[in-house]
């Protein structure tokens, strides 16, 4: 059986947050569409208690390694020009 897992980490800096509530509302935007279009897990693991910053996992499962990754990447270019933040770092993992 040839399970294929892929774990992307988005690295983010919300500039125009002035409090966790404006922070936490464009990450909850974001995690809702990805997570209904693209079907992907995705949560908030870093950087909970800051105002500015936010770091994400986005993880998908799937039987092909090439699907994972091109969509790993997809996901990637979704966040670099989203206009909400700055995407400071990003790392993908295929297990």
């Amino acid at each position: 059986m040839a399970t294929k897992v892929g774990l992307l980490h988005l690295d983010l800096l919300v500039d125009d947050a002035m409090s966790l509530k404006d922070k936490r509302r464009v990450i909850k935007s974001f995690k809702d569409r990805l997570g209904h279009s693209r079907n992907v897990s995705v949560a908030e693991v870093g950087h909970l208690d800051s105002i500015r910053r936010a770091v994400l996992a986005v993880a998908m499962v799937s039987n092909d390694s090439r699907y994972v990754a091109g969509a790993m990447e997809q996901i990637v270019n979704l966040a670099r020009n989203n206009r909400a933040w700055v995407l400071l770092n990003h790392e993908v993992e295929l297990i």
